[in-house]
């Protein structure tokens, strides 16, 4: 017997579960261009977050990347010693430690931004483009939601 995707959508999954099917499939989707760069998908996230927001403190780069801040300074570490970010103590702040990409780290942020991108396409082809900026909303807020 086949389900439909309506079908499944009124499941039992729990959205905990959906979402996280749905981050595993999308890392699939992105992970042979985090191979060649060399990456790992939270590697990925930092830099996501600071091709968007440079100059960024560390505990707001840790929520931002949804990375834990235990681990944070082991990726950072890792992304500066391979030249793709820059770390600086914030010239507002000389206790605070400010982070940016470095230009290597922004041509390839560019080029992986270019792979997120084509991939988004394919789910807005799938959905419809309205359901699919919809959905992008949707999941904007739910951050927030959750406080």
């Amino acid at each position: 017997m086949t389900e439909s995707v309506s079908d499944s959508a009124q499941g039992v999954l729990s959205l905990a579960l959906l979402l996280k099917q749905s981050e595993q499939r999308i890392r699939l989707r992105l992970q042979p261009a985090l191979d060649e760069a060399g990456l790992t998908l939270e590697h990925w996230w930092i830099m996501s977050v600071l091709h968007e927001r440079p100059g960024i403190g560390m505990s707001p780069l840790a929520e931002a990347a949804a990375v834990p801040s235990a681990t944070l300074t082991r990726h950072m570490d890792k992304l500066v010693e391979r030249g793709m970010i820059v770390r600086r103590i914030d010239p507002g702040d000389k206790r605070r430690v400010v982070a940016a990409l470095s230009p290597t780290g922004e041509a390839l942020a560019d080029r992986l931004r270019h792979e997120e991108r084509q991939i988004e396409a394919a789910i807005a082809a799938g959905l419809g483009e309205q359901r699919f900026r919809a959905l992008s909303r949707e999941l904007a807020l739910l951050p927030h939601a959750l406080g």
